[in-house]
């Protein structure tokens, strides 16, 4: 009951996922990504564990269809999860458990794999894919929210969406986007409203972290420190 898109921007080597579900707060649980090394999604009777484990067998090195069989080969619970890795080079693998014997699927292509599981229609991830890769010159972002609605418009999934949400990671430790909607009736619209807002400021935040001099008169700070030296 999920749908989603993983994709490493070429001309920067960011990493972004973009994933909703008829369950809540997905974001908390089934999209993974570090910058340098890769990204991966867990769905399907969720395994969270699976992400940080792929992330750190991404940094050691291991090639998306490494990672992937490393996560599920010889596990007894694999049959019940669908998992999906990207590398540093792009390269896309992707998993589908026995077990699930709703409408499935993945599509990939060179730097992105969408999937999902529990669909209306198999044509949902294809769709998805779609959806991403006809806007190349559009922000990153975009092009993540672009997947997600092609994905709603073919069909999405069995009941109604309730969350949805949307992680980029960059050159830091840290992501450079990480946003959710963790309950709404109409998830992907709230995120890619919240996509809108929030990206001018994203390269803002950023510099707060890793050089926080080069903001100390930025106006909105000097105004607040001003309004709380008067209380």
């Amino acid at each position: 009951m999920t749908f989603s898109i993983a994709a490493r921007e070429a001309s920067t080597g960011r990493f972004g996922l973009a994933i909703t579900t008829s369950s809540l707060c997905v974001g908390s649980r089934c999209p993974f990504a570090r910058a340098h090394a890769g990204a991966v999604l867990t769905q399907h009777r969720t395994d969270p564990r699976l992400g940080p484990m792929g992330l750190d067998l991404l940094s050691r090195g291991q090639s998306a269809e490494e990672t992937l069989a490393i996560l599920t080969d010889g596990r007894d619970d694999s049959k019940w999860r669908q998992v999906a890795v990207i590398d540093a080079q792009g390269r896309t693998a992707a998993y589908h458990g026995s077990e699930i014997y709703s409408i499935h699927g993945h599509a990939a292509a060179e730097g992105a794999i969408a999937l999902g599981n529990i669909l209306a229609s198999d044509r949902v991830p294809q769709a998805m894919l779609d959806g991403y890769l006809d806007a190349p010159n559009r922000p990153f972002e975009m092009r993540l929210m672009a997947a997600l609605q092609a994905g709603l418009r073919a069909g999405g999934e069995l009941k109604p969406v309730r969350s949805a949400a949307i992680l980029i990671v960059d050159k830091d430790p840290f992501p450079w986007m990480d946003l959710r909607i963790d309950k709404a009736d109409d998830p992907v619209a709230e995120l890619a409203d919240l996509v809108d807002a929030y990206a001018p400021t994203a390269d803002g935040f950023r510099v707060r972290v890793v050089n926080p001099e080069t903001v100390a008169n930025d106006p909105e700070l000097v105004a607040l420190n001003a309004a709380m030296s008067t209380m």
